[in-house]
């Protein structure tokens, strides 16, 4: 297996002390877990992408009840101050769900040698999921890890990750938790 680590939109705007968005406690309780799969692909000698959401201001996805955030060029869509990120690490702007939407990340993944990507990051329902399914559609096995990726409730978490526990698409799409990841 020759991986690379996507942490999908954990920046500055979902941090903000004031835990204005409901995903926020979520978010800074799986922190430590994503330090610690960081800290081990560095070792493995694999890729770490920050893959953050980078929307313009008046951007079609705000004409929803989403609140704009994360506006480009902001350090609201830079990666939070809570996460080790690494010189070597790679930022990647997002303007949608999926880190492979509109992107260079297929292209680039398939340059470092990679063939499965682990997932984690916020909100698994939304940007986490895409992002997997992408992975897939790209060819890539992919890994949900179930105690580094949040939701806005337990409850959309634990279902969505319920969704592809044993879908048809497994092995090629797994769930993992981070102590069995580490053991790869």
């Amino acid at each position: 297996m020759r991986a690379a680590i996507l942490v999908i939109d954990m920046v500055k705007d979902t941090f903000l002390e004031d835990d204005r968005y409901p995903v926020t406690p979520f978010a800074k309780a799986i922190v430590p877990a994503i330090n610690r799969i960081t800290a081990w692909a560095r070792e493995k000698n694999f890729p770490v992408v920050f893959a953050c959401d980078s929307f313009l201001e008046d951007d079609f996805i705000f004409k929803g009840k989403m609140k704009p955030h994360s506006i480009m060029g902001t350090a609201g869509s830079e990666v939070t101050d809570l996460l080790d990120m690494g010189p070597e690490d790679t930022y990647l702007p997002k303007r949608r769900f999926s880190a492979f939407f509109k992107t260079h990340l297929d292209q680039t993944l398939r340059g470092w040698g990679v063939d499965t990507v682990i997932v984690c990051g916020i909100a698994t329902h939304f940007c986490v999921l895409t992002t997997g399914l992408d992975a897939v559609c790209c060819d890539f096995s992919a890994i949900f890890v179930e105690d580094a990726t949040a939701s806005f409730s337990a409850e959309a978490h634990r279902n969505t990750l319920d969704l592809y526990r044993n879908s048809p698409l497994h092995p090629l799409l797994r769930v993992m938790k981070t102590e069995d990841l580490l053991k790869l």
